[in-house]
């Protein structure tokens, strides 16, 4: 089963903070959500000194503008946010305009996690299952679970990479597809080209299924064949796309995200999901939202390459101590650290860095590292080297 033990205790759980651009980022979220139930881990969520590796935030948070935009929201005397709102109109004018659709082609999600559980809910059912990678990002397949929705769980092939022919043929008579590309936790990035082929192979074995694309690392793709599906959904009542602006746009705190799709499949989504774009959507990330994709595409090109530098160091120090990473096209990567993730992970946390969770079946010597900045990760190779007994050579030096 792609679903984590404890899933249903942990679904939910949430986290808050003042507004500051760390705790708007909320960094460690996703860690913390996933081991809810760990005394140790929330007590180090409050050391301020502990670098944050283990969630695949953006380690700057929101960019100034967007945090300019959240503070004008407050209007004269925090009556805007005090107010519900129905402040969707702006932030789905600009996000049409961004991606070049119609507001008939969005939905607006509490972060891209209800997207993926509208969808879920929406094109699952006990006679209809769920198929995804085993591993990958949980939320759908925990989700489908606790329904009481099967889950068809497709090994990864070569490299970490999705097995795309086994896929399609368990794609046969299910309701849903979850598509994670790149794919969390692993890493890896699956060309358009491949992936357009997939879903041709997938409408001729099954034409009833829908292929939830989820896009959450789209930003930081380096691939060659870098193509987003969104123009495919668009053309398509059998494909939709998940974006959110927790990643590249440093939001994970604000918790907001989007589908994109043809019109007849968002309007399913919409009308099961009646709160969608309005009352599970604050109006602070609403603002933050417009700030954010008005900074244009040189905002995400400078984030891309940012992290590539992060990345390219970090995946640079791992082999020259002879330890193998996927390929990674994400902010974050996957590293056979050669002792298992729970052992690593405890070491580091001692030293002051919180690594990933453990992602079954390669709990016993793969483990995620998500980027931090450049500075946090020349400080935490050092780190990595003291635990797993690999100098680092910026401490040598």
């Amino acid at each position: 089963m792609l679903t984590r033990r404890k899933f249903v205790e942990t679904v939910g759980i949430g986290a808050a903070g003042a507004l500051t651009s760390s705790w708007i980022g909320a960094r460690g979220r996703e860690d913390a959500t996933w081991n809810a139930l760990s005394p140790s881990l929330e007590a180090s969520s409050q050391a301020m000194s502990v670098i944050p590796l283990s969630s695949n935030e953006n380690p700057f948070g929101p960019s100034a503008a967007v945090l300019d935009a959240i503070k004008k929201a407050f209007g004269p005397e925090g009556a805007t946010p005090g107010r519900y709102s129905n402040a969707t109109g702006a932030l789905r004018d600009t996000l049409s305009k961004s991606l070049g659709v119609t507001s008939e082609n969005l939905t607006l999600g509490c972060g891209s996690t209800q997207i993926l559980r509208t969808a879920t809910h929406v094109y699952t059912s006990r006679t209809k299952a769920l198929v995804g990678t085993i591993p990958t990002y949980e939320e759908c397949a925990g989700y489908a679970a606790m329904l009481g929705h099967p889950v068809r769980a497709v090994s990864l092939g070569r490299d970490f990479q999705m097995d795309l022919e086994r896929m399609a043929t368990a794609a046969k008579g299910s309701g849903l597809v979850f598509y994670c590309n790149p794919n969390n936790p692993v890493a890896t990035y699956t060309g358009a080209t491949a992936t357009r082929d997939f879903i041709a192979r997938v409408h001729r074995i099954s034409p009833e299924t829908t292929i939830l694309v989820d896009e959450a690392y789209f930003e930081y793709v380096t691939h060659p064949d870098h193509q987003s599906m969104i123009p495919v959904a668009l053309e398509d009542p059998r494909i939709v796309v998940a974006r959110t602006f927790s990643k590249a746009y440093g939001m994970a705190g604000l918790r907001l995200g989007y589908a994109v799709g043809h019109p007849d499949a968002i309007r399913k989504m919409s009308e099961w999901d009646s709160g969608s774009g309005t009352s599970s959507l604050n109006v602070l990330a609403l603002h933050a939202g417009v700030a954010a994709l008005e900074q244009g595409p040189a905002f995400v090109e400078a984030e891309r390459a940012r992290n590539k530098a992060a990345r390219d160091f970090t995946t640079k120090w791992f082999a020259d101590r002879g330890m193998k990473s996927t390929e990674s096209h994400a902010n974050f990567m996957f590293v056979n650290v050669g002792v298992p993730a729970k052992q690593f992970r405890d070491g580091c946390m001692a030293k002051g860095v919180r690594v990933g969770r453990d992602f079954p079946p390669f709990e016993n010597a793969w483990c995620r590292i998500s980027l931090g900045t450049m500075d946090e990760m020349k400080r935490a190779v050092t780190v990595f080297g003291e635990v797993l007994g690999k100098p680092s050579a910026i401490a040598a030096a």
